[in-house]
Order: structure tokens, then sequence, then C-alpha cells
């Protein structure tokens, strides 16, 4: 907020102050954006992919292991 007078300054004097201004504010507003909204939203898209792999191994480490799948079939059969 302390800067926002510099980069709205329109006197004859504040001309040369004013692209500091704004470029000042303009990266104080970029980074809030980027640390407040984006970053948790990148870490919630990267957890739910990490569980859905997660979900996704386990589930095909199951078929491959499960002995009482109809396909692997028993020593026990007299068929």
């Amino acid at each position: 907020m302390g800067t926002l007078p510099i980069a709205l300054g329109s006197a004859q004097e504040a001309e040369s102050r004013r692209a500091l201004g704004v470029s000042v504010v303009g990266g104080l507003f970029f980074s809030q954006v980027v640390t407040l909204f984006l970053t948790p939203v990148v870490y919630i898209y990267l957890e739910n992919a990490r569980l859905w792999t997660r979900r996704l191994l386990a589930r095909k480490r199951t078929a491959e292991f499960d002995v009482t799948s109809p396909s692997a079939g028993s020593i026990f059969d007299d068929g």
C-alpha cells in the first residue's frame, strides 16, 4: 500500500517514478496471487495425482497376486 501513491501519482514530478511504482505494485500483486492461490492449487492437484496412482498401482498388484481369481484355477480342482 505504501507504493500505491507512487504508482498512481499524477504530478509532473511523479512521471519519472511512476514506472518504478507500477512495477513494484505489479510484482507484489503477482507474488501474492502465486503464493496465496496458485501454489496451494498445484499442491492439491499433485496430492490427488499421487493418491490416484497409488490406488491404481494397488489395484494392479492385488489383481496380479489374487489367488482366488477364476482364471488362476486351483490345485484342488477335480475338473
